[in-house]
């Protein structure tokens, strides 16, 4: 606690800026909030293409008109992207085949923290698991051959960026004992209801935070590496913690935790602009230590324990990589 204190106490680095010139960047849940914050920074550096993936038209639309005012920048799109939907993340991806080019920065920002009561999406599964963790993982995963193209074409290294949280420190996933069992899919037992009895709604957002540093470093393990003169790794995966910011994701949020969510805002919360400086720290950062890496107030820092645990990582990708209902190849 008293490290988080002081992290968010101490005054915020400035942005990471580099020349963007010719490249295209993709940020998901970028009308409101971190998104919206790092769509303004990337917006000053100049890419070719900024393409804003949010699931409402009319406020994406909003946000783009927004940038432009704020930054004068006149390249950003509208790209519909709904996480609840799997077909949404597969349809993007169509479009990105034939429209999209290269592709040298997507940050997966968007998610929910509720909602507080079980959910499910159409697709089946619980809304908090599918919208946070596994639909992004999903559209970072069916981008990559795109990445990897880009990479090789243009001699660059491409980045992902999958936004965490340091609440994955507050995860009890892997002491779940259900889930400890090792029976079955552990995806399909955490979207189940009772999973949902026995875990309260902020233990259940953390854990998929959680999920989201373990796909991390498990898709940077799994990336080929490239033959020279070509970088290696052609694509550096890294999950930034955007600390605790005063952010629009509690809009939903009720009852005492809404109470104390408050006095902590009041009393130690970053503007929503000081955290997308974590966003573009490790979408732009240049650090050996970076492929696969947790990023925390702009350096690469060890996360939990849980996250370190290549049991845990593996059994997840495997669950993740086989799930009949992605169907990954298709």
């Amino acid at each position: 606690m008293s490290q988080f204190i002081r992290d968010q106490s101490s005054t915020q680095k400035p942005v990471v800026k580099v020349d963007l010139t010719g490249k295209v960047v993709v940020v998901t849940g970028a009308n409101t909030g971190l998104g919206f914050e790092a769509c303004k920074h990337i917006a000053t550096m100049n890419p070719r293409r900024l393409i804003m993936g949010c699931r409402n038209r009319q406020k994406g639309e909003e946000a783009i008109s927004k940038l432009s005012a704020e930054t004068g920048y006149k390249n950003a799109e509208f790209w519909q992207l709904d996480l609840a939907s799997f077909a949404s993340v597969k349809s993007f991806v169509n479009k990105y085949e034939k429209e999209g080019e290269r592709l040298d920065i997507l940050i997966e920002n968007a998610g929910v923290t509720g909602p507080k009561t079980y959910e499910t999406t159409s697709d089946g599964w619980a809304t908090l698991l599918q919208v946070n963790t596994i639909a992004p993982a999903l559209h970072a995963l069916l981008l990559v051959p795109i990445m990897l193209r880009t990479a090789k074409e243009h001699s660059v290294t491409t980045r992902i960026v999958n936004v965490s949280s340091d609440l994955h420190f507050s995860a009890t996933l892997a002491k779940d004992k259900e889930i400890k069992k090792g029976n079955g899919n552990m995806l399909k037992e955490m979207s189940g209801q009772a999973y949902y009895k026995r875990t309260d709604f902020i233990t259940k957002y953390n854990d998929t935070k959680l999920l989201n540093v373990l796909f991390t470093q498990a898709l940077q393990r799994h990336l080929p590496t490239s033959p020279n003169p070509f970088p290696s790794p052609p694509i550096v995966v890294s999950t930034p913690n955007p600390g605790f910011c005063h952010s629009e994701l509690r809009r939903d949020i009720s009852g005492v935790q809404a109470a104390f969510n408050c006095l902590m805002e009041k009393a130690l919360a970053l503007t929503v602009e000081e955290g997308s400086r974590q966003l573009v720290y490790a979408a732009l950062a240049q650090d050996d230590k970076m492929p696969g890496g947790y990023t925390s107030f702009n350096e690469v820092a060890e996360p939990s324990d849980d996250a370190l645990n290549l049991q845990l990582e593996t059994r997840f990708w495997v669950c993740f990589v086989f799930l009949p209902e992605i169907d990954i190849e298709d």
